[in-house]
């Protein structure tokens, strides 16, 4: 059960990468200057990303928990 470590902690790296993704698109749409409703739209399309991107990174850090659980037994 040693691999859960490892692979958790990819998991747990894909998901900051995509909660930093998310941070730098509403960044940059601020920056650009939008009207209202463009702004609304783009963080709209992001909050479902930003939701997905955080469940991925607990997910991984569930898979590093069981892994040192197991591992410990």
């Amino acid at each position: 059960m040693a691999i859960l470590i490892p692979i958790g902690a990819a998991v747990t790296l894909l998901g900051l990468a995509g909660l930093i993704w998310c941070i730098l698109r509403v960044a940059r749409a601020r920056k650009a200057s939008l009207g209202d409703e463009a702004l609304r739209g783009v963080m709209q399309k992001t909050v479902a990303l930003n939701l997905g991107a955080l469940f991925l990174s607990v997910i991984g850090l569930m898979m590093v928990v069981v892994g040192l659980l197991l591992g410990a037994a």
